[in-house]
Order: structure tokens, then sequence, then C-alpha cells
């Protein structure tokens, strides 16, 4: 099988991203286009109610940038919290599951949220971090949510 006859499959499975832009600072000015930029998003974990992921990244200006044509950045940073008085569950989870993804090149490069799961501590852990379809980055983040005892996380098994 050729490599490129999965780029269909793998882009299909995909998760889209369903966040919230709160800022975006300049980094570089550009002449044409949108400058080069950070942004904040807010990621809420749709299988955790009360849970809500704050990544920033980097954003390529310019009329590349402009158009969606160019390659952001591989850098990111993650914090997630607890954003309600009490967390609640939509069902079991995954030891690990890839929760967030969006797109940041045309076609190849794609940012990941991963949340794992620490059932010893009753933890929530999530892990940032961008990949590519030959060559990702090793390029991460992670940040945790611990979940009070009182409320066992339901982990799918």
């Amino acid at each position: 099988m050729h490599r490129f006859a999965l780029i269909p499959l793998l882009l299909a499975c995909a998760l889209p991203a369903a966040a919230d832009t709160l800022a975006e600072v300049s980094t570089a000015f550009r002449w044409l286009g949108k400058n080069d930029r950070v942004v904040i998003e807010a990621y809420d974990d749709p299988k955790v109610v009360g849970v809500t992921c704050y990544v920033s990244r980097a954003r390529t200006g310019g009329v590349k940038g402009s158009v969606g044509l160019a390659e952001d950045r591989s850098e990111a940073s993650i914090a997630c919290r607890q954003v309600a008085p009490v967390v609640q569950f939509n069902g079991r989870l995954p030891e690990q599951e890839d929760v967030f993804t969006e797109r940041m090149s045309i076609l190849f490069k794609r940012l990941h949220v991963v949340r794992v799961v620490d059932v010893k501590r009753n933890t929530l852990v999530y892990l940032t971090y961008s990949d590519k379809l030959i060559d990702g980055s090793p390029m991460n983040a992670v940040t945790a949510v611990p979940i009070a005892p009182a409320t066992p996380i339901p982990v799918a098994k």
C-alpha cells in the first residue's frame, strides 16, 4: 500500500477541535497579511464536564498565514483547570484518548491534546504536542487536573 493512500483516512479520523479563541498577541510585524502571533484558545473537554484546557500556540501570519497555507510552529503550552464546582463524566473514559485536534498546516500537521487517566491518583493528565504525517516534533507540554476523592474517575476497561 502506498503511504499516501492513508492520508484521506487519517484526515477523516481526526477529531475536530472546538476551541474558543480568547486572545492573541502580535509577535512579529508582517507587511502583508496578519502579523505572526500567539493565540490563547479554550477547549472544553467533551467527556469531562467542568474541565477546560487553555492552549497557547504560535500562529504564522503573512499572506500564507492569512489564507491558511502557512505551517504553524510546533511550540504550544497547556493549562487545564476545573472550572465548575463539580466535575461530571459523560460515560467511561479510556485510559488515554486524543480529545482535541486542530490543523496547523494545510495538510499534514496537527496539534493534539491527549487526556490520560492517572487512576492511582484520581487525576486527569493532559498532554499537548504536534505531529506531521512523516516527521513529528518532540516539543510538548503537560498539565494535570486532580479530581476530588469522592468522585472516582470512571475508566473504561
